[in-house]
């Protein structure tokens, strides 16, 4: 399923709501690092702008990525900001929204907090047209639907 420039932005929004969502368990343990919020920062402003520069988009997501695996492995730091990585790859291609989804999940499950909560917030947080767009992209990545388990559009 392919999406507009305005779809794309849209997912991009719900990606940053995502990631923005659990950026707090990365900033409670690394407060000096901002990679990760600077991620979500280029992402929004690729939304105010429409101004794409490769170069700045992949330089926000692999240093998001990076802070990353600084974090202790498997720990809601690291998957925070990796869901900010993800998040502001959106900017290039639709899909990586799913990403910064999957990642605030896996946060969240990784702090030990509420995981049906989140889900219910993200798929609230989801444009519903674009509800069928993510289910597809679930589908064909099992390990995806079986974590955000969204409810059938």
């Amino acid at each position: 399923m392919k999406v507009s420039k305005q779809d794309q932005k849209l997912l991009a929004i719900w990606a940053a709501d995502c990631a923005e969502h659990v950026l707090p368990y990365f900033e409670k343990k690394y407060p000096e690092d901002n990679r990760p919020k600077k991620a979500i920062e280029t992402l929004q402003a690729w939304i105010d702008t429409g101004v794409f520069k490769m170069a700045v988009i992949r330089g926000s997501s692999l240093a998001a990525h990076a802070a990353a695996r600084e974090a202790r492995k498997d720990s809601a730091a690291q998957f925070a900001a990796r869901a900010a990585g993800q998040a502001v790859a959106t900017a290039h291609v639709p899909s990586h929204s799913i990403g910064a989804a999957w990642y605030g999940i896996k946060a969240v499950n990784a702090a030990g907090a509420d995981v049906d909560k989140e889900r219910k917030w993200q798929y609230q947080h989801l444009p519903k047209h674009l509800r069928q767009f993510i289910l597809q992209l679930a589908k064909k990545r099992p390990a995806l639907a079986k974590l955000l388990r969204y409810p059938a559009a």
